[in-house]
């Protein structure tokens, strides 16, 4: 059974700096393409940023400059820093991984899903 499960969470004041990781198991995805997707209340799930196997990333422009994602393969970790946070970003905070290898920026180009970590920016 895949499952990808996120941390480091929390609540933060504006101008701060939070790391998300996401751990999978289950499954290695080496190849795959993996990604961050956010959701506020009562809005549509959106891309955040998201990294092919070599490296090659892609953000929302909404969080370029701001937030940086990475991942390790051989731990079967993704992590996302978050700087200069703004209330803007508050919202739930999703793990994604797909079964193919291209950049996905839409939730149907995702297979696995965790659960969600809490982001709180308090301005």
């Amino acid at each position: 059974q895949v499952q990808l499960v996120e941390s480091g969470g929390g609540l933060v004041q504006a101008g701060g700096s939070l790391r998300l990781s996401c751990t999978t198991s289950g499954r290695t995805f080496r190849t795959e393409a993996m990604a961050w997707f956010r959701q506020a209340p009562d809005t549509e799930r959106e891309f955040v940023a998201g990294i092919l196997w070599n490296g090659i990333t892609n953000y929302a422009d909404s969080v370029k400059g701001r937030f940086t994602i990475s991942r390790e393969a051989v731990k079967n970790t993704l992590s996302l820093e978050m700087n200069s946070l703004k209330a803007e970003d508050t919202a739930v905070y999703y793990c994604a991984a797909r079964d193919t290898m291209g950049l996905a920026t839409t939730i149907y180009g995702y297979k696995y899903w965790g659960q969600g970590t809490q982001v709180t920016v308090s301005s």
